[in-house]
């Protein structure tokens, strides 16, 4: 039987294979594998694309938020509101930078973090609100914005799952003070490594960015500041020119396949997701919900029967992980752990056929129609 996955970066690879290994081919015969040249026109094809005018390339996602704190002078004694609905990375990073997270629950509905208990939760320590873009869904910036604004913090968006989602028609990761986005493979511009990238308006911003991401230099062998180890590599960048010239039709395909499984599982037990007014998903990932706990496992289990690998993101708020539990100011986590219980990631990539597709719907089809 063959199997399903939940994402298929190497269907990604295989649909651009020509042109992606002449990219590396390139790359390998000019001699300038980190940064260079190469780096900096897939910066400018970034900057130009997201429509801001800055984009620095780092080593990773995480990286992007930790030096986009650096960057904004956000460190020890400070705090940092991020939701606990995320990938670890968004907290890891804030204490990389030495601030303290604090942890809210996000909107049942929407999933993405909670304006009002982002308001019932900032002290006077607050220095920015983390955004994340969940699953592809724009967090709600203007709120979000507002309530950074009015408690003296600046706004950070979280944009590693929503490449091209948009908001109120501009792309996210052009509201924020700062955008960080990650190139792991699975995601909507995948690199064939680790790859990640801060987006801004600010050029000073921009500037320490570039010293940071380099031990600090602003000239050669030489720390203006002490920074890090956070290189974009250029064989990553040029896979990443080839992608983005796609990625809008990629979208595109995205949304697509989201709207045949809005069909195909109308009228079936299930919570599917939907589409902030006003905003553009672009479907990383196609996370429905079941009716609790025991129905969702009962489903993965199904799945996997039938070659279907779906997947669970997230199996628990960060809140309750055990590096964190315990230790992090938190507010209430009624949906953040109703979601975690019940929500389960169907298979979605552009390069998915209709035909595995509809065997998805078939499979999570037969499983309600016994009754379960």
């Amino acid at each position: 039987m063959r199997i399903i996955h939940t994402a298929d970066p190497r269907a990604g690879y295989l649909a651009l294979k020509t042109e992606i290994d002449a990219a590396i081919a390139r790359v390998l015969e000019g001699g300038q594998y980190i940064l260079g040249e190469t780096v900096e026109r897939f910066e400018r094809e970034f900057a130009a694309w997201l429509g801001v005018p800055q984009a620095v390339g780092v080593g990773n996602g995480t990286d992007a938020l930790h030096l986009a704190l650096r960057a904004l002078d956000i460190g020890a004694g400070d705090e940092v509101i991020v939701p606990s609905l995320t990938a670890v990375a968004t907290v890891a990073a804030v204490e990389m930078a030495g601030a303290e997270p604090v942890l809210a629950d996000v909107d049942p509905v929407w999933r993405t973090l909670d304006p009002a208990q982002v308001a019932g939760m900032a002290s006077p320590r607050t220095r920015a609100v983390i955004a994340v873009h969940l699953y592809g869904q724009p967090a709600d910036l203007d709120t979000l914005g507002r309530y950074a604004r009015a408690s003296g913090a600046v706004l950070i968006e979280d944009c590693a799952q929503a490449h091209g989602a948009r908001w109120r028609g501009s792309h996210v990761g052009t509201v924020g003070a700062a955008a960080a986005f990650s190139f792991y493979p699975t995601k909507n511009l995948g690199a064939l490594g680790d790859g990640g990238l801060v987006a801004t308006a600010d050029a000073g911003l921009a500037e320490r960015l570039r010293a940071l991401r380099q031990y600090g230099w602003r000239e050669p062998q030489r720390s203006s500041e002490p920074g890090w180890n956070s290189r974009l590599d250029a064989l990553q960048a040029a896979v990443l020119s080839v992608r983005l010239a796609r990625l809008d039709t990629a979208n595109a395909r995205r949304r697509e396949l989201a709207g045949r499984y809005a069909r195909g599982l109308e009228g079936l037990p299930l919570e599917l997701p939907r589409e902030r007014e006003g905003s553009e998903h672009v479907f990383h990932l196609y996370v429905v919900r079941c009716a609790d706990r025991a129905a969702r496992d009962g489903l993965l289990a199904h799945l996997a029967k039938a070659g279907i690998r779906a997947g669970i993101h997230y199996p628990s708020g960060v809140h309750e992980q055990p590096a964190y539990r315990g230790r992090l100011r938190a507010g209430s986590m009624a949906a953040t752990e109703r979601i975690t219980a019940t929500a389960l990631s169907l298979p979605l990539y552009p390069e998915l056929a209709d035909a595995d597709q509809q065997r998805v719907i078939d499979a999570v089809r037969s499983w309600c129609g016994a009754g379960r």
